[in-house]
């Protein structure tokens, strides 16, 4: 009797101990820090023979970095700044996406010019369609997930329940876990998480510095620029650039 109840405690206490050690190999948080690589095709970019005379094999692929700090409510994307990009720099955008779930706002920062221009609006309501493809990202497993933005634009993306906030690159949200992955159909412009760390964002960097700027909706800058610029070869360029991911 007594070597079959030590027998049975100790294929308890082997069991239970496999469990813990099972159930902690997956992370779930609502919070952290991801470091994020892009890499544009500049080919791919720019269809105009001035441009592309720039580009060849070996410089047509950018990398910028971003990080995407977060917690449960709210989340800032933003680029890492690399001082040694030079003459390239220019080509490709980076902007600031602050995002706060509870207010169901978005604050964001785009550069136009050399100037940043400052856009208030409400979260994008996006029609994901989710599918049964999965691939690892990062040590988390992810489910793919499409967004047909228009006739001729589709935008994927790869994302973790395991990251249980609803929040990812460029301002990219809605779907039942965190984007890891991110990337236009033609492949031009790829997103991966490089990094991912489990820790609390500070509360200033999730607070943009609006400073006293004139705020637009996003209905009111594409109405300007349309105006202001629609009618100029680079015009419809600078636009599709600008709203690409919005």
């Amino acid at each position: 009797m007594t070597t079959n109840t030590g027998a049975k405690s100790l294929i308890f206490i082997i069991g239970f101990s496999f469990f813990i050690s099972f159930s902690g190999a997956s992370q779930y948080s609502d919070y952290g820090k991801i470091t994020f690589e892009r890499k544009t095709n500049l080919l791919k970019r720019f269809n105009n023979s001035r441009m592309r005379n720039m580009i060849n094999e070996d410089n047509k692929i950018k990398i910028d970095k971003f990080e995407l700090l977060f917690n449960d409510t709210s989340s800032v994307f933003r680029p890492i700044q690399d001082v040694s990009e030079g003459r390239m720099g220019w080509m490709t955008t980076k902007n600031y996406y602050y995002q706060y779930l509870g207010e169901e706002s978005q604050f964001i920062i785009l550069g136009l010019f050399g100037q940043n221009v400052y856009i208030k609006d409400s979260l994008p309501q996006r029609q994901w369609k989710i599918t049964e493809s999965k691939r690892n990202i990062g040590g988390y497993e992810c489910r793919k997930a499409m967004y047909e933005k228009n006739d001729s634009t589709r935008i994927y993306a790869w994302y973790s329940n395991e990251l249980t906030t609803p929040i990812g690159p460029e301002g990219y949200c809605g779907l039942p876990g965190t984007i890891l992955g991110l990337a236009t159909e033609d492949g031009g412009i790829v997103y991966f998480a490089k990094s991912i760390e489990l820790v609390a964002p500070k509360n200033e960097d999730l607070i943009p510095d609006k400073g006293k700027n004139k705020v637009f909706t996003l209905v009111q800058l594409k109405a300007k620029i349309e105006k202001d610029y629609g009618n100029t070869p680079w015009g419809k360029r600078m636009f599709d650039d600008l709203f690409r991911w919005l």
